[in-house]
């Protein structure tokens, strides 16, 4: 079996049989021609794969089944978005009149998702904290179907105990969830600590590159067969030159992935002791190779939020993270501004928190536009 390093790179390629190329081809088409009614009932008969892009398509089948292997999971499917992949997986597992319970501490999107959008299906969703699983456990109802929670958590970089959650779901019989996007199979693969379900928004650091919209859940068959019926009847799914592009992007995963974390190590390490610095936040014991790309810093009331934005100068503020360039976001009036006041002060998200998606570019570099903007912005 290969190395995760030469398995991003050697990714499964799907074979024509008339063209041998390098790289799989977009196969960018709405539908597929059949020769005559034989030939497309075929199709319904499983001798052929594709019908409609809908339906499924080569370049989209490549995408689910190369993360699934970095993953260790027997089947993956992709989709339009994170946020889609969730859904699909969800509605997999939980239908009407169903329970699930998910961390508090998760992306703010999620957290609308969940807490909004799944009760028009007739699935309720408590929030309880999965930092102490005994109150997990107390939360736990006859109807609970699915735990939910993700590797490092979003924006604040809690490490679940995966090893503790899938025991208490095996417990109770319950499936599990976890979005994988800021660990990345390249330091945490939850599929092989037993969680049945492993999520990505693929938008992130499987893709890598800022320039695709995409998600990819992977997991047991016999749930990933279900979760690609939503994707076909729900629509949806991804498009080709987004899974071609993806694809072409997964394969510098390890490459990328090693510059990032030692980025954000240094980084955080860097900014620990700065007098503008309340605390950093930054994930532990995450992998042997590293503890994550992503750094959260929670800045002094005496800094002036405003002018620490303002001064980063090479450094974007954008509401993502992930690509090779180092940005950062502001989570309260970003991916968590829809969550009521009380729940923010709770998962302290305050004023003075930013996150960090740190980049591959030098890292004295990094480190200086963040000291130059913090002392910029400190009101002595």
């Amino acid at each position: 079996m290969k190395r995760f390093d030469t398995q991003t790179v050697h990714l499964s390629k799907k074979k024509s049989n008339t063209i041998d190329s390098k790289i799989t081809p977009i196969y960018q088409t709405s539908a597929f021609k059949f020769k005559d009614l034989d030939d497309l009932e075929s199709f319904y008969q499983g001798e052929k794969d594709y019908l409609y892009t809908r339906v499924g398509n080569p370049n989209t089948d490549e995408l689910g089944h190369a993360v699934a292997q970095l993953e260790g999971a027997p089947s993956g499917v992709a989709t339009s978005s994170g946020l889609s992949a969730i859904l699909v997986g969800v509605l997999a597992v939980a239908k009407q009149g169903d329970h699930v319970l998910a961390s508090t501490d998760i992306y703010g999107g999620t957290y609308q998702l969940l807490a909004h959008e799944l009760s028009d299906f007739g699935i309720d969703v408590s929030f309880v904290n999965y930092e102490d699983l005994k109150e997990v456990e107390k939360n736990i109802r006859s109807n609970t179907k699915l735990l939910y929670s993700e590797s490092v958590t979003n924006p604040l970089l809690r490490t679940e105990s995966l090893k503790n959650v899938v025991e208490l779901a095996r417990k109770h019989d319950l499936k599990t969830m976890i979005d994988n996007t800021f660990a990345t199979p390249y330091l945490c693969q939850p599929y092989l600590e037993g969680v049945d379900l492993v999520v990505h928004s693929a938008t992130k650091y499987i893709g890598g590159h800022s320039d695709v919209t995409a998600g990819v859940l992977v997991g047991h068959e016999d749930i990933i067969a279900k979760a690609r019926s939503k994707v076909v009847n729900l629509g949806t799914n991804l498009s080709p030159f987004e899974a071609w592009l993806t694809c072409r992007g997964l394969k510098t995963l390890s490459v990328r992935m090693e510059r990032h974390v030692n980025n954000a190590q240094y980084l955080a390490d860097s900014l620990k002791e700065h007098q503008a610095v309340d605390r950093v936040y930054y994930p532990k014991h995450v992998s042997e190779r590293g503890n994550g790309a992503i750094v959260t810093i929670d800045i002094t009331d005496s800094c002036d939020v405003d002018t620490f934005f303002k001064s980063l100068s090479w450094v974007n503020i954008v509401p993502t993270l992930a690509g090779v360039e180092t940005t950062v976001s502001y989570p309260l009036s970003t991916s968590h501004r829809a969550l009521p006041e009380e729940a923010l002060k709770e998962l302290g998200i305050t004023k003075g928190l930013i996150r960090i998606s740190v980049g591959i570019e030098d890292k004295e570099d990094i480190v200086k536009a963040f000291v130059d903007a913090l002392d910029q912005s400190y009101m002595k």
